[in-house]
Order: structure tokens, then C-alpha cells, then sequence
């Protein structure tokens, strides 16, 4: 057994989400290892507790009313690094550990894969429940296992492959379920010290390269980072279009024979004679721009970038709600695509 986990003096959960929206909980304890998560799991399954997992709190939206039982906030951290016999590296990551960094330590190892997914905030262990992707990379792409603790079974589950794990757009098993808790996280990553193929055409823009070219990995992660924080996408305390959850919206897939007639929407080809549709598109084009706000003010569209809900100061979760559901709904209107939230909605619903 490991050290005791230790209470947090406020039950407020606010402060420990991007949106800083949210009520309090019944108790609520931070865990620093994997033992220690093991530990208060079990404990408030024994007890009929219910139970929040808190990572770094990026994809969430809580009720204003809060949560009953506790919620724990999962601060394990540290990674390795292990040659692979084929040539490749193993990173395995503890599922605490700050996102970004690991992306920014990688990188300065000598590593290449995640670059394409800097400046994303968040806990490495909520990654692969959610299939983290942008500008052209997602988890699935580098993932090779993770190890889990089985609630319903209470043992710890090594080494559980990643094709088992239902990995699709920001999907997986994992989501929206609570009976297996992610511990630690591994990842093959290249030893050369170059990027992932650059497929996203803005980013394959910004660093004057063809589609499907690699680059030196810091070079993409500068220009992601660059790409972000021109659309309000990396956590800044100062500016209020980051406190949000990032992109409100996954863009919809829909049916290519349910594909919107309107001149000049940009489609991309999917699965399954399926095309994905942009949400920010879409969002735009139905009349809500950037800043748009929702009344009172207190939430709006971030001022850089539609996707984003952001809270203005003194917003609540409804509010948040409200704006989303208007943007929705509007866009359904509009379109007849329904969109999607891409955050966990925790006591609360669309």
C-alpha cells in the first residue's frame, strides 16, 4: 500500500477545470502515485461512494450544483524511456503527468510523434479515453498499451493493448464509462528526432512543406504551439478566450447523401462513404461569430476561435449550456447537421 492520499482543503471544483466551472464535491482527495489511485477507488467502491476522476480537468464541464462522494484529483507523474528492439522508443508515462510537458520532455529528448499534439492541456491518462488529435495526429496513432485498474473486477489490469480500447474519433471504450481507471500510459515514438508526417495542410503551410513531408520535431512543435495560441488553444491565465475546454464541437460525420448543399462547405471524405463536416464551418455560417456571447455576457464564443466556449469571468456551467445549446440548435436550423459536445458533461446535459 502507499502513502495515504492527501484532502484538498476546499471542495470547490472550479478551480480545478479549464472552463473554472463547476460546484463542489462531498470530499475531495489528490492521489500522487498509482497506488494511491488503486487506493482511493477502492475505498469509495467498498463505501457505495460515487466517485469523479480529475485529471488536469480540460474536458469536463461539472454542474453548478457540484458532485455527490468524492472526486479525486489524479496527480501521478513521471515517465521513462526504453529503447524497443525494432528500433523504436517506449515512453511510459504515469496518467497524472502534465500533458504539454511530457509532449515538451519528448521533444527534447530526441523523440519524435507527439509534436503535432503540443500545447493541448490536460493529464496524459485522459488521452487515450478521449483519442486526443489535432493538426493531423491523434493517440491512436502512437499508442501501444495502457494499464488500468478494473473496478468491477478491483484488480489492476497491465499492459491492455490499444486495439482493444475502441480507439475512433475522440472516442474509445473508456469514455463516458467509469468502471476502468487508466493508471499509466505507453507510447512508441521515433528515435530520430523527427516529426509524425505532416498531413495538416495549415500546419504543412506554416512550415512550408508538403503534405506527408516530416520535419525536426521541435521545428513542428514551435508551429503548433504558434497555430494554438493564435486560436486561443493554450492555457493562459491572462486571457480569458483559454478558459475554456477547447473545442465545444467534434465536427460531424454524417452520411455523404445527408451532406448540406450549400456552395462552398468544406467536406473531407470518412469512413464508411461518410464525410466529416467542420463544426467552426458550420458554427459561422449560422450566424455565430467570435465573441459572440451569451446573455449577461458572462460566457462567449472565444474571440479567436468559434469552437471555443469561453468563460468570461463569473460564468456557470449553465451558462455555458445555454450558449452551446443556442449554437446547436442554431446550426441544426441552419444545416440540419446536429453537433455534438466533445467535453464529459458531469450532473449536467445538452
Amino acid at each position: 500500500m502507499g502513502a495515504v492520499p492527501s484532502p484538498v482543503l476546499t471542495r470547490a471544483l472550479a478551480p480545478h477545470t479549464t472552463l473554472r466551472v463547476g460546484g463542489p464535491a462531498d470530499r475531495l482527495v489528490e492521489a500522487r502515485s498509482a497506488a494511491e489511485i488503486v487506493e482511493v477507488v477502492r475505498a469509495a467502491d467498498a463505501a457505495g461512494e460515487p466517485l469523479l476522476l480529475l485529471g488536469g480537468g480540460s474536458n469536463v464541464v461539472i454542474a453548478d450544483e457540484g458532485v455527490p462522494g468524492v472526486a479525486l484529483l489524479v496527480r501521478s507523474s513521471g515517465h521513462t524511456v526504453e529503447p524497443l528492439p525494432d528500433g523504436g522508443a517506449l515512453v511510459t508515462v504515469e496518467a497524472g503527468e502534465d500533458w504539454d510537458a511530457l509532449v515538451a520532455a519528448t521533444v527534447g529528448a530526441g523523440l519524435g510523434g507527439l509534436e503535432c499534439l503540443s500545447g493541448i492541456p490536460g493529464s496524459t491518462g485522459a488521452t487515450p479515453v478521449q483519442n486526443v488529435g489535432a493538426y493531423g495526429v491523434e493517440i491512436a496513432d502512437l499508442l501501444v498499451d495502457v494499464d488500468l485498474y478494473d473496478r468491477r473486477t478491483g484488480e489492476v489490469r497491465p499492459h491492455v493493448p490499444a486495439a482493444e480500447l475502441g480507439l475512433g474519433y475522440r472516442a474509445s471504450v473508456l469514455k463516458h464509462r467509469d468502471d476502468a481507471v487508466v493508471l499509466r500510459v505507453r507510447f512508441r515514438l521515433r528515435p530520430d528526432g523527427t516529426s509524425a508526417p505532416i498531413r495538416y495542410p495549415e500546419l504543412a503551410r506554416v512550415l512550408g512543406v508538403t503534405p506527408g513531408a516530416t520535419v525536426p520535431a521541435p521545428a513542428a512543435r514551435a508551429a503548433v504551439l504558434g497555430l494554438r495560441r493564435g486560436k486561443g488553444m493554450v492555457l493562459d491565465a491572462a486571457d480569458h478566450d483559454t478558459w475554456s475546454v477547447g473545442s465545444f464541437f467534434t465536427n460531424p460525420i454524417v452520411p455523404t447523401a445527408d451532406v448540406p448543399d450549400v456552395p462552398g462547405l468544406p467536406r473531407w471524405p470518412a469512413d464508411h462513404d461518410r464525410v466529416k463536416l467542420p463544426a467552426a464551418w458550420l458554427i459561422e455560417n449560422a450566424g455565430f461569430g467570435r465573441g459572440y456571447p451569451a446573455p449577461g455576457g458572462r460566457v462567449a464564443l472565444s474571440g479567436k476561435h468559434v469552437l471555443a466556449l469561453s468563460n468570461r469571468g463569473g460564468g456557470t456551467a449553465a451558462d455555458v449550456l445555454r450558449l452551446a445549446g443556442q449554437v446547436r440548435d442554431g446550426v441544426r436550423s441552419r444545416f440540419g447537421v446536429s453537433l455534438a459536445p466533445e467535453p464529459v458533461l458531469v450532473g449536467c446535459a445538452l
